[in-house]
């Protein structure tokens, strides 16, 4: 007896899929983000999205490394070749934008529950420390930059969710860039200070 032809069709699942979280995610901040609701929302079966995610946390992962790669790509955009304070500070928000820009896709870069053992979340996720590493280094070339990259990077991403919550007014798009400016600033000379002392 011949096999049941397989019905199903679609161009490219795990990227459907991807993409109707990602909605999901916008439209009400994840909490209703599930593979079934993916499935409904991409048009397919309920089982089709466990032919490439084997739980929420991969799938939540799989976007995460997305949005990882667009916000790489939107701070290179920021400054291609940042050499001085002010640079990093342009950067810097770049990075506090994206997240208001993208909020639920942010949250679930860095706040969602996510599969550890996801090779491209961890890709993306190292390229990103990889470019504060590198950016810092290209800045301050005689500081220790494993310290530098990571006090930079808390001190910007500890900003972005500042706003992201409410606890800092994100209605005036120039007000947060000379907030981010300053602070980048205050930090960068405290630590100046503190290594001549």
């Amino acid at each position: 007896m011949p096999r049941a032809k397989n019905t199903y069709h679609h161009g490219d699942l795990r990227a459907a899929c991807v993409s109707a979280a990602r909605e999901l995610l916008e439209e009400d901040g994840g909490g209703a983000l599930s593979l079934r609701a993916v499935a409904k929302r991409a048009g397919v079966s309920a089982t089709a999205p466990y032919r490439h995610f084997a739980d929420r946390d991969a799938l939540v992962s799989a976007v995460a490394a997305e949005g990882y790669r667009e916000l790489a790509e939107h701070l290179a955009l920021a400054h291609p070749s940042p050499t001085t304070p002010a640079d990093l500070a342009e950067i810097a928000i770049a990075y506090v934008r994206f997240a208001l820009e993208h909020p639920a896709l942010f949250r679930a870069m860095f706040a969602e529950p996510c599969d550890p053992e996801h090779e491209e979340r961890s890709a993306a996720t190292a390229a990103i420390w990889t470019y504060v590493h590198d950016l810092v280094h290209a800045v301050f070339p005689e500081a220790e930059p494993e310290a530098l990259s990571t006090a930079v990077w808390s001190l910007v991403h500890g900003l972005a969710f500042l706003y992201l919550d409410g606890k800092l007014d994100a209605t005036d798009t120039e007000e947060i860039a000379g907030r981010i400016r300053s602070t980048v600033r205050a930090m960068l000379t405290a630590g100046a200070a503190v290594e001549r002392g």
